[in-house]
């Protein structure tokens, strides 16, 4: 008997493990939890302290700490589009419906278990799977069925900009010529500048001067040209009005009536598609009821267009008068001739 007591131990015992028990308590309350988790017991009502740990990990995003050692789970975020319902995507919310993952309601309100939120824990243990969006947002913004016809619509665009923009520029880049000439050279047959006036496109005279021939003078043309004998007295040399003469025709719309013989009077070369000659415009012998194709004079034109008589008496023309008046009738045609030429861009 003495011997039994010296191989005695009289320390305090091992803390027994309060939370795990035995290996038949612990069978017993794994299939309690089973059971529980199927939905035919509800939840063993048991002490706060008794209760085990059921994160003994570190917690996880959406998590807080609790004083009684559990840890609170955030519930998941409910999902607002109704087209992420649809398909595919509705996986993690027909998990949410199963009944054996929906834990039974417990009695008491106030009891530990009911803080322990197993839906959030079962879900945490299952494989992460990446939420994928709406159908509708992978496939990108939708196409809207009138772009089937952009390339058909740009092309017109493109036109109605051109003639806008070119009608926008116009009062600063367009501008109309006219000038008179007299006789040259043998018997006069050759024709030189005598006159030259320009105007802009609201008619107002930017340029007006007679011009000196750099040759002599064999015929006035008076008759036409209006020039007189005592208009050279003070006139302008030849180059110098050509020099004044380009650097307001430079870069800009020249409107003229058989403007080819203004140009060749100055010597010079304007680009076709800065130039509008109003002696060749079809939409405007249309509007004149007069042969598309043929040659109408500037007079007959003002008259039946305008209302008003140029070219009369024995004085001769104004050259200021014709530029107006050349410029007034492009000005009828210049959206209708402004696309066509935008269609059908002349080559220089």
């Amino acid at each position: 008997m003495s011997t039994l007591l010296l191989n005695l131990d009289f320390g305090e015992p091992p803390p027994k493990k309060a939370l795990e028990g035995n290996a038949k308590h612990r069978k017993f309350v794994k299939k309690r939890r089973f059971l529980e988790r199927r939905g035919f017991l509800n939840k063993k009502n048991q002490h706060p302290s008794k209760v085990p740990k059921l994160h003994p990990d570190p917690p996880k995003k959406g998590e807080a700490p609790r004083v009684d050692g559990t840890w609170k789970v955030s519930p998941l975020p409910k999902k607002k589009t109704a087209a992420s319902s649809s398909g595919p995507e509705q996986s993690l919310d027909r998990k949410a419906a199963v009944p054996w993952l929906t834990p039974a309601p417990s009695q008491k309100a106030g009891s530990v278990v009911a803080k322990v939120d197993l839906l959030g824990e079962f879900q945490s243990a299952l494989p992460k799977t990446r939420s994928h969006p709406a159908r509708s947002q992978k496939k990108g913004p939708q196409k809207n069925p009138t772009q089937k016809n952009a390339p058909q619509n740009s092309t017109q665009s493109r036109l109605e900009n051109k003639c806008s923009g070119a009608s926008q520029k116009t009062p600063g880049k367009m501008v109309a010529i006219d000038c008179e000439m007299v006789g040259t050279g043998p018997k006069g047959h050759v024709s030189s500048l005598a006159r030259c006036s320009i105007v802009n496109y609201h008619g107002d005279v930017l340029y007006d001067e007679y011009v000196l021939p750099p040759c002599h003078i064999v015929d006035y043309r008076t008759r036409w040209s209006g020039i007189r004998k005592q208009h050279m007295v003070n006139a302008t040399p030849f180059k110098v009005a050509r020099s004044q003469i380009l650097k307001i025709l430079t870069g800009k719309i020249v409107v003229g009536h058989a403007i080819h013989n203004d140009f060749k009077a100055l010597q010079y070369s304007h680009p076709k598609s800065l130039t509008r000659d109003t002696s060749h415009i079809p939409p405007l012998n249309r509007k004149a009821e007069c042969p598309e194709n043929a040659t109408v004079s500037l007079k007959c034109l003002t008259k039946k267009l305008l209302n008003r008589d140029i070219q009369v008496g024995k004085s001769g023309h104004s050259s200021v008068e014709d530029a107006q008046a050349t410029m007034e009738l492009y000005k009828l045609v210049e959206v209708e001739w402004e696309q066509h030429l935008a269609q059908n861009p002349p080559k220089d």
